[in-house]
This record gives structure tokens, C-alpha cells and sequence, in this order.
């Protein structure tokens, strides 16, 4: 028996024994995990086998072999999500609870090698039938990273969700309703004025309704003019999702507009000193409901399920910004937040910001909605007055 230090300084047990004539080595264990006194019994208990005629490193490899295969979806599962750390802790149990709710009551207790393709799909076909078909996708994905995981640490030889694909119905795309443009002028002189202010901020900004329900105070840059939506949130214990930030994980900076910023000092003489822009109408530590901006509409007369929603306001400034000619599709996808699916794209918009361009663009916008308060203007009807006054 020997102390083998390697040159990154680890130190292992080996004990040199033979077999049928042929020199073997046997690992013990790394120290000081494994003592002296501990490597000389397991090193004891290696050369009864020998002189059994046993190979007590062929053995070690068997028990490893059965260990690994004592181990069940639920073990692998938790294994892999303690692992996972790409995403925020609020996400993480997120996963867990869907593992939990949806996979581990069929699979949890199956030994991991044992699993095949049928029983993943027998699993989650149960999902998509009840006809959760975002959480039947997401699922999925977890599965396969999963036994991706399993194979990585040598548990199974190959991956049995890779099987899945094109097994389930897709998500279908949600496409809000987006007022036509036409109708502005009755959709902003409409409303109780203490409505109005987040309606008229959703219209200016375009922003997530969760990026506007959960906006503070503290977000908002006067001197630069700029409102500056990090990508997560300081959580409020007594607020559910407060922590949620920008959509796509990263900061979102929105320039104020003129009108922008006179709506906000009306609303800051209102809740400048609470935490939340806008909080909850019955209690003030609290920020407003995620069905605000559309029960204001419904009071109006919208129907937001054909007419307008909060969320379709984004839909009419992308198409009305493109419709105008005036700006960059760049300009214009950086002020949506949407997420660059070319990664060469990705960075090269991430480091140009666009944002001389995007404060230029959403006073553009403000000055618009203006303008249609009175009379409708088509974009490009806008754009062409401004081009002839230029």
C-alpha cells in the first residue's frame, strides 16, 4: 500500500496486488478523507479476496454499478436541479414544484435506468391532455435535460427523451388584441382621470404589464431621463413576483418622454412617497393588480379579449414605429426588449444600445399619441408632416 500525490496535490490510497500472475492496483480513497488506519482495513479486507481468488477491483466496479442503479428518476432529478444554476432561485422552485406536481408521482420512485421512452411519454401525455401544453413543453425539456444529466454521470448509457420529439402538440403562439390605431383618440379621452395614468404610461412606455405593475420610485433616473428597469427586482415579502424585472434578463432602459415625465410627476404628488409608482387601491404597500390596466379598459367599453389589451399596446407602437419609416428595425427591437435570436445580432445590439436613437423614437411616439388625441394620423402620415416641417 502506497500515498500517491499528484502534482495538483491531491494524495490517493493505492494498494498493488496480483491476479493470475498479472500486477493490478486497487484505489482506497483520497486522504485525508480516508485515514491511514481507515486504508490499511479496506486494504485487509482487499487481500481476503485475493486470496479467495476474488479481484477485489472487479468487485469494487459491480458495487459502483449496483449503487448506480439504486438510483431513482426523483434522486437524479434533484440532483440535476441542485446543479442547475443558470437560472434565479424564485425559477428554481418553480422547476421543482412542476417535477413534483406532474413527474415524480409516476416516476419519481423508478430506478433511473430502468425508465424508457414510453414511460416518459405515458407521463406526459397525461399533461397534455388536460391541455396544459406550455407546461407539456416545458416538461419535456426538463426530462431530457435530466437524463442528459444521468448519462453525463455515466447512470445510463443513452438518453430515452431524445425519443420525444414532434410527440407533443406545440404552444400555440398568444397573439393580443392591439387596438387600431384609428380609435386612439376615443381610447385616450376616455376613463376616470385617476385611471388614466397607468393606461397613458402603458401606452407611452410599451413596457410588460409586470414591468409596470411592479416599477418603484427608485427606478426612475429625472436627471438623465431615463427609467431604468433592472433585470430582478429587490423582492417585497408581502408581494407576490414583485422580484420580477426586465423580461429578457437583462436591463431595460426606457427614455422619457416629455409627456412621460408630466404624467409621472402627477403621479409621483400621489405615491412619490411609497415604494411602488403604482400601488394597490385598498393597500398602498402593495402595487396595483395584474388586471389594472384592462378592467380600466373594460369600464371604458373595450372588450379586451377582441378590441385592446394592456399587453396589445406593445403590438400597436412595434407597428406603428415600423409603419413611420423613421427609425431602425435595431432602434425599434431594443425599445420592444426582444430577445436577438442571432447571437452575432444579440451582441452587436446589446453593445450599440441605440439609445440617441430610441430617446428620438419614443418622443416621436409621445408627440403621435398626442396628435391622434385630436384627429387620427396614420404613422406615415405623421412622419411625412414632420419630414416637410423639417
Amino acid at each position: 500500500m502506497y500515498l500517491l500525490i499528484k502534482p495538483n496535490g491531491s494524495k490517493l490510497w493505492y494498494m498493488k496486488y496480483r491476479i493470475d500472475g498479472k500486477e493490478k492496483k486497487l484505489a482506497l480513497g483520497p486522504y485525508p478523507d480516508v485515514s491511514l488506519l481507515k486504508a490499511r482495513q479496506f486494504r485487509d479486507a482487499a487481500r481476503s479476496k485475493v486470496r479467495e481468488g476474488a479481484d477485489p477491483a472487479v468487485d469494487k466496479k459491480i458495487a459502483q454499478q449496483k449503487k448506480k442503479n439504486r438510483q431513482t428518476f426523483r434522486q437524479i432529478a434533484m440532483n440535476w436541479h441542485a446543479d442547475h444554476r443558470r437560472c434565479s432561485a424564485h425559477y428554481a422552485t418553480t422547476i421543482q414544484r412542476r417535477l413534483e406536481r406532474y413527474m415524480f408521482s409516476d416516476l419519481g420512485d423508478k430506478y433511473i435506468h430502468q425508465i424508457v421512452t414510453k414511460d416518459l411519454l405515458f407521463t406526459l401525455r397525461k399533461v397534455e391532455n388536460k391541455g396544459f401544453l406550455e407546461i407539456t413543453a416545458m416538461l419535456k425539456n426538463y426530462v431530457t435535460e435530466i437524463m442528459r444529466y444521468a448519462v453525463k454521470k455515466q447512470f445510463i448509457k443513452s438518453n430515452p427523451a431524445l425519443d420525444l420529439d414532434g410527440e407533443f402538440t406545440p404552444p400555440g403562439t398568444q397573439h393580443y388584441p392591439a387596438l387600431p390605431l384609428e380609435k386612439l383618440p376615443e381610447l385616450l379621452s376616455s376613463g376616470r382621470l385617476l385611471t388614466r395614468y397607468a393606461l397613458k404610461l402603458s401606452l407611452l412606455f410599451f413596457v410588460r404589464s409586470s414591468e409596470l405593475r411592479f416599477a418603484r420610485w427608485s427606478e426612475i433616473d429625472w436627471r438623465q431621463k431615463l427609467w431604468i428597469i433592472p433585470e430582478e427586482r429587490e423582492q417585497i415579502e408581502s408581494v407576490r413576483f414583485s422580484h420580477r424585472g426586465a423580461k429578457m434578463k437583462t436591463q431595460h432602459i426606457v427614455p422619457l418622454s416629455v409627456q412621460a415625465i408630466a404624467i409621472l410627476k402627477q403621479t409621483e404628488a400621489l405615491s412619490g412617497h411609497l415604494t411602488f409608482i403604482f400601488p394597490g387601491e385598498y393597500d398602498q404597500d402593495k402595487c396595483m393588480s395584474d388586471n389594472t390596466i384592462n378592467k380600466a379598459l373594460r369600464v371604458m367599453g373595450y372588450d379586451t379579449k377582441k378590441e385592446v389589451c394592456g399587453h396589445g399596446f406593445r403590438a400597436m407602437a412595434c407597428s406603428a414605429l415600423s409603419e413611420s419609416r423613421l427609425w431602425s428595425k435595431q432602434a425599434i427591437e431594443k425599445q420592444m426588449s426582444h430577445q436577438e435570436r442571432n447571437s452575432v445580432g444579440a451582441a452587436y445590439i446589446h453593445k450599440a444600445e441605440y439609445l440617441e436613437e430610441r430617446i428620438s423614437m419614443m418622443q416621436w411616439w409621445a408627440d403621435y399619441l398626442d396628435v391622434n388625441t385630436e384627429r387620427y394620423l396614420s404613422p406615415y402620415q405623421y412622419a411625412g408632416h414632420e419630414r416637410e416641417a423639417s
